[in-house]
């Protein structure tokens, strides 16, 4: 018997949770550790190219804040290509983009020309979280919850890896052909890998979601109140989130410990990161994704509190303590989409989600240094974030217990 026209015999033959769903799960990991390297080296670089700029900290922040700008529209255009054309041609889109644009970083000479060019940089990351995670979503049923969180993962794979990294190159080369040479890294490698896909894939190029199972549960909310609510919920979290994440290695600087001890708790704080989102997934298997981000929530407010009293050595823990706690709040996001909204939409709406949660990283990379030059303090910065995932957690709660009242009159 031969596979109908236009898909080949593996494609036809591919069962969600198989081998072949793991295979291609590890390909696509791969694929998101390298693709964020872009997002995490203007953290590393920011000091450097304040004092070459002769800029403010504020005015420097502007680039991780359009990098996440470029990062959230991108996951909503690349959603879109994915749900209508496939997951290939929205990553051959993103990796295109993403080498070329983090060598012409490289080229800048202005401060301006570098805060526009990582918006570019922050389009060509895009691809490899929100659709991937939503075309990865469709890979597993048993396991949904632990594969989605295996690949959000790569972002934190990739902050433990590179931000060491990108610290060695800028203090080698500099950080101009650092940039450089890993726009050429992650073009060629990144294809290489893409074509392996594509080809465990066959020719699968539009999915098809008309014996896709209903959504799992019913909030009594239309699917635009549900994604607004989660927009919400994700711009709060998220500006909690950057405080951190953006401002590590210059909080370390300011302290007299020196940028490579931030890059050190950066790298710690997202290798951490990465238990915590294998952790989620596994509980989100088990208690649904509503519950599974409330629980992160909080515990990363028990972490933002932490980092207001600290020396050298309880800053490593904290900056630990923060990855464990926080990681599986984003990946989190994906999980209550397919648990709540239609399939043939998920990789849309996820995406129009995650762009709310890059827009409060963006205003919380950004605002959190503003702060510092006003205070010549981050405590006031911590302290706005902590305000922020309160917000996140009034929501939660709200979700949960509407949840809970619909399946109690079921």
């Amino acid at each position: 018997m031969h596979a109908p026209a236009g898909r080949s015999p593996e494609s036809s033959r591919f069962k969600p949770d198989s081998g072949q769903a793991w295979v291609r799960l590890g390909l696509a990991l791969v694929i998101a550790s390298i693709g964020a390297a872009g997002m995490w080296t203007v953290m590393v670089v920011l000091p450097v190219v304040q004092a070459e700029f002769a800029a403010t900290r504020g005015a420097v922040s502007l680039a991780s804040t359009t990098m996440f700008m470029g990062f959230g529209l991108g996951a909503v255009i690349t959603g879109r290509i994915t749900d209508r054309f496939g997951i290939i041609a929205a990553m051959a889109t993103s990796i295109a983009l993403l080498g070329i644009s983090l060598a012409l970083a490289g080229l800048t000479v202005t401060l301006w020309q570098f805060i526009a060019v990582y918006f570019l940089i922050g389009l060509g990351t895009s691809a490899t979280f929100a659709p991937l995670m939503a075309e990865v979503s469709h890979w597993f049923e048993r396991y949904r919850g632990l594969a989605v969180a295996i690949v959000a993962s790569g972002n934190y794979v990739a902050g433990t890896i590179w931000p060491p990294l990108v610290n060695w190159g800028v203090q080698t080369i500099g950080w101009r052909s650092t940039h450089i040479a890993l726009g050429a890294f992650c073009a060629v490698s990144m294809a290489l890998i893409l074509l392996t896909l594509r080809a465990r894939m066959g020719d699968e190029k539009i999915r098809d979601h008309s014996k896709a199972p209903p959504p799992q549960i019913d909030l009594r909310l239309s699917t635009n109140a549900l994604t607004f609510l989660l927009s919400l919920a994700s711009i709060a979290c998220c500006v909690a989130m950057a405080m951190p994440q953006v401002h590590i290695v210059a909080y370390c600087g300011d302290l007299g410990y020196g940028v490579a001890r931030g890059a050190e708790m950066l790298s710690l704080m997202t290798g951490f990161g990465i238990i915590s989102r294998i952790g989620s997934g596994f509980l989100a298997d088990r208690v649904g994704g509503i519950a599974t981000l409330l629980i992160g929530s909080l515990a990363q407010a028990f972490a933002l509190l932490f980092y207001l009293f600290f020396d050298l050595a309880s800053l490593y823990l904290i900056s630990a303590m923060f990855g464990l706690f926080q990681g599986g709040i984003v990946p989190s996001y994906a999980i209550i989409v397919r648990e709540a909204m239609p399939a043939s939409e998920a990789a849309t709406r996820l995406g129009i989600v995650i762009f709310a949660s890059v827009i409060g990283m963006s205003f919380g990379g950004w605002v959190s240094g503003v702060i510092f030059d006003a205070t010549g303090s981050y405590a006031a910065a911590f302290a706005n974030g902590l305000a922020w995932n309160a917000l996140n957690i009034a929501i939660m709660l709200g979700l949960l217990l509407r949840a809970r009242a619909r399946l109690a009159m079921a």
